[in-house]
């Protein structure tokens, strides 16, 4: 009788937390057992995983890879691992015709002889095959008054972006999965800015936002290894709430903490739509080298959106998130609908002459009949409400919508030529209108930005790559920035009117 052929089932087996494989092909889940409270995990469940080769001999049981050879037996926590001893938490033992080996055997014996990098985080209940970015992610949460602050810690160093979707913040690293701890378990105030904290897939986190939400600001830094994401919910206040206690006259008043960074007005800029022209069939220009309009768009719309969001904390949407059509009228439907703040189109320029070079950034003209057609119905009309009193309603058509918002659009282009300035080619009319169909029916100040000739082999080069494209994203924030400010301070006259 072999030293093996002792089952040891009786020892009794129960069944803990899964260990979770992360590999490129995908997730895998692999069983665990404990037995005498040392956790274990099936030789048989491993081989076909890492086709490793288990054979069991009268005084050892061998595991081979590609002829690298690991040795147990039955009596001691101990392995030979192509010829070096290392040590095992307990003797590998059997659960009826399965051998069970240390949860640690993968790390200890396995990972040595593999040519694939394996680490264990046994906390975690993960595996980690191949050099994959998973970096450990977790989440502080820190009541400030009425507001709060998450504090999101992400080692190694993962980048991020943060948007808003309606009641939701989405956190999303750039990375192939996420370590993550378990979310601060801290009884959010039912009526505060905060109601959970979640994962929304392997990437992603998700913050539920409460009634009391006003807006977020974000920010990033490193610390040491790690990358440092904080995000300072902003609250809605009233003047009950905010009414501070008078302290008894025995005791010296602590000064008040300054909150006014947290409570500041809310921007008039709060939801920016970028829309990527064309997607899908309609490919748009096309350079003699094969980069097409409809990628490049779609790529620089990606990388506004993540600076945006990350930097300035306003949520960005994009018309299109993915290679496909979107109908002209849709993309501004989008917008409309999601009562954005700023509509951008981005564009890339054919020209029969290949010379031709530079950006220009586009508002729209309408004739003079549509003009005078829509100031007609600008004018208000008084109309009965529920209650029997009366509103002021001013009914626009849908392709005039633009109308009301010429004079920003004019100035929102003025102020992203500026930026273009010494960062962008421009062309010799960098500014100009157009009676563009994409922009009529924008019920906000709405740009379309031609970012260049793909039919210039310099400028095709130049646009499909990433000093062009990340020169070309620092400029539009520039832009988003200083007519936001110009917004909230005043600086510019309301909506309406042509120059």
């Amino acid at each position: 009788m072999s030293l093996f052929g002792r089952g040891l089932a009786s020892q009794g087996v129960a069944q803990p937390s899964p260990l979770t494989l992360l590999a490129k092909e995908g997730r895998r889940v692999i069983p665990v057992s404990l037995v005498n409270d040392q956790e274990f995990i099936a030789l048989d469940d491993l081989a076909p995983i890492f086709q490793l080769t288990v054979r069991e001999e009268s005084l050892a049981l061998t595991v081979s890879y590609k002829g690298k050879l690991i040795v147990l037996t039955s009596d001691q926590g101990l392995a030979s691992v192509a010829g070096k001893l290392v040590s095992l938490p307990a003797p590998p033992t059997r659960a009826g015709r399965r051998w069970l080996v240390p949860l640690e055997f993968i790390s200890r014996a396995l990972a040595p002889v593999y040519d694939t990098r394996l680490e264990l985080r046994k906390p975690s209940r993960l595996l980690i095959a191949g050099d994959l970015r998973v970096p450990q992610v977790t989440v502080r949460y820190e009541p400030v008054g009425t507001t709060a602050r998450l504090t999101v810690d992400a080692t190694p160093r993962a980048t991020s972006t943060v948007s808003q979707d309606n009641d939701r913040l989405a956190i999303k690293f750039d990375a192939d999965a996420l370590d993550i701890a378990t979310p601060p378990l801290v009884p959010f105030p039912p009526q505060g800015v905060l109601q959970a904290i979640r994962v929304l897939d392997p990437v992603t986190l998700g913050v539920d936002l409460g009634p009391r939400f006003a807006g977020f600001k974000a920010s990033t830094q490193p610390v040491d290894q790690t990358m440092r994401l904080v995000i300072d919910l902003l609250s809605t206040q009233t003047q009950t709430e905010t009414t501070q206690p008078v302290p008894p006259p025995s005791l010296p008043a602590a000064p008040a903490p300054d909150l006014s960074a947290l409570n500041q007005p809310v921007s008039a800029v709060r939801t920016i739509a970028i829309d990527p022209g064309h997607g899908g069939d309609d490919e748009g220009a096309k350079g003699d080298n094969g980069v097409k309009e409809k990628d490049v768009t779609l790529s620089v719309a990606r990388r506004v959106k993540a600076s945006i969001e990350a930097r300035l904390g306003i949520r960005v949407m994009l018309t299109r998130d993915d290679d496909r059509n979107v109908p002209l009228d849709e993309r501004t439907a989008v917008a409309n609908n999601n009562k954005a703040d700023l509509f951008i189109s981005l564009h890339a320029s054919a020209s029969l002459r290949k010379s031709a070079v530079g950006a220009s950034i586009f508002s729209v003209a309408f004739d003079q009949a549509a003009e005078e057609t829509a100031r007609l119905a600008l004018a208000p009309e008084r109309l009965p409400t529920f209650n029997g009193g009366l509103r002021d309603i001013e009914l626009v058509p849908w392709d005039l919508a633009q109308i009301g918002h010429i004079d920003q659009s004019i100035e929102l282009a003025t102020i992203l030529r500026r930026q273009f300035q010494d960062r962008i080619a421009l062309s010799p009319r960098p500014v100009e209108r157009a009676p563009l169909r994409v922009l009529e029916s924008a019920n906000m100040p709405a740009v379309l930005i031609e970012m260049g000739y793909l039919t210039n082999p310099d400028q095709e080069k130049q646009l499909a790559g990433a000093d062009f494209q990340n020169a070309l994203v620092q400029a539009v924030f520039e832009a988003v920035l200083k007519f936001r400010d110009a917004l909230d301070q005043g600086r510019l006259a309301a909506a309406g009117g042509t120059p």
